[in-house]
């Protein structure tokens, strides 16, 4: 699948490390892969019989994050009326991958960095310990050395986790995989919704392989394929499919000076249009259209949204709940 320079050295260096017990840390941009290299580090490792669990850090509040790691007993907490494993519970004899490790609370670094030391958990509402046999491979969604620095990551749970580093390189550095990753998405998803024999026409190849800074990176590209295929004619993508153009839509002007001004002129006309209309809770409304088209515009990537928007992506968590975006919760 991989053909370019980068991703044939990582790959190299993937077999070397995978069949170890050591902990891996993976680092690179949002969209990149990170779960897929450590499920092929799991498939590698002596421990490919056993689970890969994945877990998600960023997507537990901070009074549940302790609960879902390491579990808990009856009784530990109100609603706790079973107790429960936790996921380095679940995935003993096998391998956790923890992504966004950067969002772990700070008091769970300490409790983490003690299960990783001690090779077992004690369970919220407990005292006896249980012994786990756990490889971790930890994901990060910011530097982790910039927040060693600041101080907020615990610098002997980063080198506990770094016992061997892998880096994914952003798409736009991996030119030379963007064919071999589309063709295969094509095959994924042509069979999943049963086209015969999809195929990429030479003007949709070419419009893949330039111009395009592939943002979102190897996810971006899924996504793109994926609607390619939906909307596609006679089981062949043509460059109008691939909808890369609206990513990035761009106003054409001749004037540069125009170029500067259109947008803002847009804009203000768009909520002159609003305010005489007298629409209620119009501030709402708007933060609302915002925070969704953002987070369409980045492909329903949290962190990239808020990236986007300049806020905390716990802000943008919370909007997305609260707009009914996200499962498990209905708008208010």
């Amino acid at each position: 699948m991989f053909e370019d320079v980068k991703s044939k050295a990582i790959l190299e260096r993937i077999h070397l490390i995978g069949p170890s017990t050591a902990n891996v840390l993976v680092t690179g941009e949002t969209g990149t892969g990170k779960e897929l290299i450590a499920r092929h580090l799991h498939k590698l490792s002596p421990r490919a019989d056993g689970p890969f669990v994945a877990v998600n850090c960023g997507a537990f509040s901070e009074s549940l994050v302790e609960s879902e790691l390491f579990g808990h007993e009856r009784g530990s907490f109100t609603g706790a009326t079973v107790a429960r494993a936790g996921w380095f519970e679940a995935a003993r004899g096998g391998t956790l991958f923890l992504d966004e490790i950067g969002d772990l609370p700070f008091t769970m670094q300490v409790k983490l960095l003690r299960v990783l030391q001690e090779r077992q958990v004690v369970r919220l509402g407990s005292r006896s310990p249980v012994a786990i046999d756990v490889r971790v491979v930890a994901a990060p969604n910011v530097n982790l050395e910039d927040a060693v620095a600041a101080g907020r990551f615990r610098e002997d749970l980063y080198y506990r986790l770094q016992v061997a580093t892998l880096h994914i390189s952003p798409l736009r550095e991996r030119l030379g995989d963007i064919l071999p990753l589309a063709q295969h998405f094509l095959d994924v998803y042509g069979e999943r919704l049963g086209l015969k024999d999809p195929a990429l026409s030479a003007e949709a190849i070419g419009v893949l392989v330039s111009g395009h800074s592939w943002p979102g990176n190897t996810r971006e590209l899924e996504n793109v394929i994926h609607h390619a295929l939906l909307v596609c004619r006679e089981n062949v993508v043509r460059p109008e499919d691939l909808r890369l153009s609206a990513l990035r839509p761009r106003l054409v002007t001749t004037n540069p000076a125009d170029t500067e001004k259109a947008p803002d002129k847009a804009l203000h006309r768009a909520l002159l249009a609003l305010f005489e209309d007298g629409r209620p809770n119009l501030y709402a409304e708007i933060e609302a259209a915002i925070t969704r088209t953002a987070y369409e515009f980045c492909h329903r990537n949290q962190v990239q949204t808020a990236r986007l928007l300049g806020i905390s992506r716990n802000v943008v968590r919370a909007r997305l709940m609260q707009y009914g975006e996200l499962p498990g919760r209905l708008v208010r």
